[in-house]
């Protein structure tokens, strides 16, 4: 009997432990597990190097979730279902927070993944990382806004399920030609031991700091890198008014059509001045000169 008794008593107190932190927890603002993901989705057609970009990408993001290739390219509302299927508030290409926006449209120019690139850097996966945005961020509203939806997107929740519970590398961002440059760059420490253990050894090396002081930190880079260059920005999630519109933008299919117009052009004048030599040697060819051979000679 004194068994159970004691049992019951537990189970109150546990209880009653549960419900004391519950309230405390309220009052204090406790830290809620965040549970947002972010969708990692190319669309058909993409090529091998893209393909090894989005797989970086998805390694640099351990709050990430990965689904299969999008056949539709016009609707693309249909992508608000599968975020809010996947508990996912940003998507990749297109940035956005579903389902209200705003959103942002970007080219991605410039690819070089992990594997090509061949850098001495490294991380562990899935490790937080330190964001890094240019001063000119904070110039104008529309670079404010796609640095709320970049951080939107790549910062990793300290309470993320897959993210390990340190930071051992940075993602940088910065403005330059009115297009956002990527890079990433490991952190790496000196041994604050290994310096002292030199010092005690009479090394002949200068000392550069004092003593006491922290070792600065180096950076390495890891890759990859991407250049993005921003389209629009749209008040709602995928659509929507628009909010600022790239007046410096030229879109690759009308860089193409420039091009074959350019080489088409090259093409009409040869054939004109090919229909300019004949007609001006037809014109010619009828009428003989008092010097011509059969005048001389006849």
């Amino acid at each position: 009997m004194s068994t159970v008794y004691n049992a019951a008593l537990k189970r109150d107190v546990a209880a009653g432990k549960k419900r004391d932190a519950d309230e405390a927890g309220e009052d204090s603002g406790k830290v809620r597990r965040n549970k947002q993901r972010v969708l990692v989705l190319p669309s058909r057609g993409v090529t091998t190097r893209m393909r090894h970009l989005v797989n970086d990408v998805e390694a640099l993001l351990p709050h990430s979730k990965k689904d299969s290739k999008l056949d539709s390219k016009s609707d693309l509302s249909i992508l608000n279902e599968l975020s809010e299927l996947n508990n996912c508030n940003d998507l990749y290409l297109w940035l956005s927070k579903t389902p209200n926006g705003p959103s942002a449209k970007l080219q991605v120019q410039n690819i070089h993944t992990m594997d090509e690139l061949k850098m001495t850097g490294n991380c562990l996966k899935g490790s937080r990382h330190i964001l890094s945005f240019d001063a000119g961020f904070d110039a104008e509203p529309h670079w404010k806004l796609m640095k709320e939806l970049l951080t939107q997107m790549f910062a990793v929740p300290r309470t993320a399920r897959r993210a390990k519970p340190f930071v051992d590398h940075i993602l940088t961002f910065s403005i330059l030609d009115n297009k956002v440059w990527f890079r990433n760059f490991q952190i790496i420490e000196k041994d604050p031991g290994a310096t002292a253990a030199a010092e005690a050894e009479g090394s002949e090396k200068p000392k550069r700091a004092q003593k006491g002081a922290q070792p600065e930190p180096t950076l390495v880079e890891i890759g990859p890198r991407m250049v993005l260059t921003p389209i629009r920005i749209f008040e709602g999630s995928f659509g929507g008014p628009t909010l600022f519109d790239n007046p410096e933008y030229i879109s690759p299919a009308a860089i193409r059509r420039a091009a074959r117009q350019e080489k088409g052009n090259a093409y009409t004048n040869r054939v004109l001045q090919t229909q300019s030599y004949r007609a001006k040697r037809d014109r010619y060819k009828g009428q003989e000169s008092e010097l011509s051979r059969s005048k001389v000679f006849s």
